[in-house]
């Protein structure tokens, strides 16, 4: 199976403003750093509601940063996730330069209390 070629990461917006800050973006997943981790959680955009539902359930606002691929000097890995299940999500072993982020998608929560994908995607 080919894998998309849009990275998408799920950041809180506190997160973002202090990478903007930095000039890189150091949060793997909530309350997780790379160097927590090892790596940075990311997800293709088939991916992001049932990721955004399951850690991100009690938060009323996210940010989508979409990552340029070839803008990221660290290695990218596509493996499964933390579940062991057959999903693959893609790791980026190291810190992701603000200048990767080629857009930004701010994300609220639905009237229904869901995470759906936006429709500005």
């Amino acid at each position: 199976m080919n894998e998309p070629d849009e990275l998408l990461h799920i950041a809180l917006p506190d997160d973002w403003t202090a990478a903007r800050a930095a000039g890189e973006y150091r949060v793997s997943t909530r309350d997780r750093t790379l160097d927590d981790e090892g790596f940075v959680h990311c997800s293709y955009p088939g991916q992001i509601e049932a990721v955004a539902n399951r850690f991100f359930a009690d938060v009323a606002e996210l940010v989508l940063l979409h990552l340029e691929p070839e803008l990221i000097e660290a290695e990218i890995r596509v493996e499964p996730g933390d579940d062991g299940g057959d999903e693959r999500f893609p790791h980026i072993y190291g810190p992701i330069p603000t200048a990767a982020v080629v857009a930004t998608t701010w994300w609220d929560r639905d009237d229904d209390g869901m995470w759906h994908k936006p429709v500005t995607m």
